[in-house]
């Protein structure tokens, strides 16, 4: 039997992702939505512009959008929500004994808050039990990473494992879709490369360093490695595309980074449903990875790189690609939630407990 779950922030960008993943999924069904007080009581259907590729499920559609509180939701939630609506709302379902999957940055940095990659840090997961709400009600609220970040960071695990590295140059070119809908004024990006997006060049330096750290007691401890990014929004409707340089502790060759990408298999999330049977996909054309060939592959799910080569002021520089809204957003909070399933945290049992006494 399936498990009921529900979405806030259903009707954006990121919420109509989760509502196509969840389509036929073995483990989970939709059976709750929510969002803005304007979509409150309307037929989802009638609430929301469709922007993907495949048909609105019709069962989907004439669902009632439901007002944005814990009351009558379900005790698994998926949250695709605006940082500053987070920050408020996310609590209150995990204070009445919801399991909240963020897709949000309001708590990626906060120290008992896991900020998870199954395939990366799936370690990271115990934090969620000191968190106030988990030892007063059972609810909780697990993160998954900045869309600019999870791919690159899939890409630099398994070289982090053996090589050791000191020193990360990135500049990225994202996809308007990552920007939610209607997003960026086709003015300002048609033809233009904009080099800012907000707060995102800092959120990818501290989301990647701490994705991958090590978990020490009840803290992470960062990478304690020397990082920079540049992003900039580029006219790319899905996959945000990397430009990469890495300084090692122990410089590779070539041969041995292809196969710590080649040979990439971890445990973690290897089974569950969303994931791909690669995580890490190497091309060797010389013109790719490229968005409109590349970023479904593994369903979406996988990270791209390619173009591997001597960078004359660090070590090696290459290219990654991943799809922005589906591994860098939706898919990525999916996931996280299978493996949550996988580890005994989204029984029913472990989200309805009586609350503790202090």
């Amino acid at each position: 039997m399936r498990q009921k779950i529900g979405i806030l922030g259903a009707t954006g960008m990121v919420g109509q992702r989760f509502i196509q993943l969840l389509e036929n999924h073995p483990w989970f069904e939709v059976a709750w939505l929510a969002a803005s007080d304007r979509s409150s009581g309307r037929k989802y259907g009638d609430a929301v512009k469709w922007k993907l590729d495949t048909e609105l499920p019709e069962r989907i559609a004439n669902m009632t959008v439901s007002p944005a509180v814990p009351e009558n939701a379900p005790k698994i939630i998926f949250a695709a929500l605006d940082a500053d609506i987070a920050r408020e709302m996310e609590p209150a379902f995990a204070a009445a004994g919801c399991a909240v999957i963020s897709n949000s940055s309001a708590f990626r940095m906060h120290e008992d808050v896991p900020l998870v990659i199954p395939e990366v840090n799936a370690d990271h997961l115990p934090l969620l039990e000191n968190q106030s709400w988990r030892k007063q009600s059972g609810g909780y609220i697990v993160t998954n990473p900045n869309c600019s970040a999870i791919g690159l960071v899939l890409v630099l695990k398994p070289l982090v494992e053996r090589f050791g590295i000191e020193s990360i140059f990135v500049s990225t070119m994202q996809a308007v879709s990552g920007a939610g809908y209607p997003g960026v004024a086709s003015m300002d990006i048609l033809g233009n490369v904009v080099p800012y997006i907000k707060n995102e060049e800092e959120k990818m330096e501290a989301e990647t360093l701490r994705l991958l750290g090590s978990r020490d007691g009840k803290i992470v401890k960062p990478l304690p490695a020397r990082m920079t990014a540049h992003c900039n929004r580029v006219a790319v409707e899905d996959g945000h595309t990397e430009s990469v340089s890495v300084k090692f502790s122990r410089k590779p060759t070539r041969e041995e980074i292809l196969a710590a990408w080649r040979e990439f298999t971890p445990l973690a999330g290897r089974d569950l449903p969303t994931a791909p049977a690669q995580p890490i996909e190497f091309v060797s054309l010389e013109d790719r990875p490229q968005p409109r060939l590349d970023k479904m592959r593994g369903a979406g799910m996988a990270s791209t790189v390619g173009r591997l080569r001597p960078c004359g002021l660090l070590d090696w520089k290459f290219t990654v690609l991943s799809h922005n809204t589906i591994r860098g957003a939706a898919g990525a909070a999916l996931l996280n939630a299978e493996l949550l399933v996988s580890l005994g945290k989204l029984e029913p049992a472990k989200l309805d407990r009586v609350a503790v006494s202090v």
